[in-house]
């Protein structure tokens, strides 16, 4: 797993194809999130875990791509359907079929999951990356998971490197890391909060 770098003077987030910044969000069609640039945040999101630099977080972040390449191959058979992540899912559920719609489903959580533990730690300049990322699993990740499972993100936790080493590895700056990724937190937050208010309605549901 190699650590990403970026460019003497930036940031990590600089260096995504895409940010959750710039998603587009259809304010006047009940929020519609634009797929194909979500899907490319997502996946650029996930080398933050390769920052964090343990082969324990190979799981989460393999997860976490499977679950964009459902939602690739819905939106490749049927494009006209899948312009935005609501469409794609209320019109692949239509097919009697739902291996997309549950791949979001499963994104959405370990994107929450990912933003929450971020969030924690940002605001809390005590506390290790550890304990933000166990107490963000906790809340979002950990329920719906088997036995099986549970143990695997658990060594992801422990794995977690120390803050003084991480956010380094985001940028020099530290005070340019901090606000350049509060505005990315936030804006993931308000797309992770959308797309549970939906997967929540009846028309998402299986």
């Amino acid at each position: 797993m190699s650590t990403p770098t970026f460019p003497p003077g930036g940031t990590l987030i600089q260096t995504f194809k895409q940010s959750f910044v710039d998603v587009p969000i259809d304010a006047e069609n009940d929020n519609a999130i634009s797929t194909s640039e979500f899907l490319d945040a997502a996946e650029s999101l996930t080398t933050m875990f390769d920052v964090l630099g343990s082969m324990a977080f190979s799981p989460v972040k393999n997860d976490m791509l499977g679950n964009v390449k459902k939602l690739r191959e819905r939106q490749l058979a049927a494009p006209a359907e899948s312009e935005t992540l609501q469409a794609l899912v209320i019109n692949e559920l239509k097919t009697k079929k739902h291996t997309a719609s549950e791949g979001l489903l499963w994104l959405v959580r370990g994107l929450d999951f990912t933003c929450l533990a971020l969030s924690q730690n940002l605001a809390k300049e005590a506390e290790e990356l550890s304990a933000s990322f166990r107490n963000a699993y906790g809340s979002t990740l950990k329920p719906h998971h088997g036995i099986l499972i549970k143990p695997v993100f658990s060594a992801a936790m422990s794995a977690c490197p120390y803050r003084k080493d991480f956010y380094p590895k985001l940028g020099t700056d530290s005070a340019q890391v901090a606000s350049e990724l509060r505005t990315y937190l936030a804006a993931l937050e308000k797309i992770v909060g959308i797309l549970k208010g939906f997967q929540g309605r009846k028309e998402a549901k299986w």
